[in-house]
């Protein structure tokens, strides 16, 4: 348990470090804009990754303090042993999904990105760096429910 505090603090702390970027990049533009007269060219796709970076990386953090959305509409019609079970189950279709989706297909697009050298039009940074989020979140969200699931932190 204890690497998994590691982890929610490292990830607790990096996402307060991208919500303070992305409030020192919208001030800046708001300065630059209005005070300037002359608006910042790049802070309008800063604030975009930023925010994509907070998103995704957002939901790998509130899936690890199990606080997501949830209908608990069929738990509470089962047994304690039936939602443990039925908790199992939506954990493993998680991993399939995180699997399938943002770890396989994330590492698909990082990989794209990168051998098409896409760079962003105003910041010049290799988009693969923007998307390299997706696979990150996909692998924390499956340790977390790996570790829900040895650790019976399911009820």
């Amino acid at each position: 348990m204890q690497t998994r505090q590691k982890i929610d603090n490292i990830l607790g702390y990096t996402l307060a470090l991208i919500m303070g970027l992305m409030v020192l990049n919208v001030l800046w533009q708001v300065f630059t804009r209005f005070v300037l007269g002359s608006p910042s060219s790049f802070t309008d796709e800063l604030a975009r990754y930023l925010m994509i970076w907070v998103g995704v990386l957002g939901a790998a953090y509130i899936s690890g303090r199990r606080m997501h959305v949830a209908i608990d509409l069929l738990p509470t019609k089962l047994n304690k042993d039936g939602q443990v079970k039925l908790k199992v189950f939506v954990n493993i279709l998680i991993i399939l999904f995180c699997l399938a989706a943002l770890v396989i297909g994330g590492l698909r697009l990082v990989y794209i990105t990168y051998t098409l050298k896409q760079y962003s039009p105003a910041l010049q940074i290799p988009l693969a760096l923007v998307y390299f989020v997706i696979p990150i979140s996909g692998i924390l969200i499956i340790y977390y429910k790996i570790s829900d699931i040895i650790n019976k932190h399911l009820l």
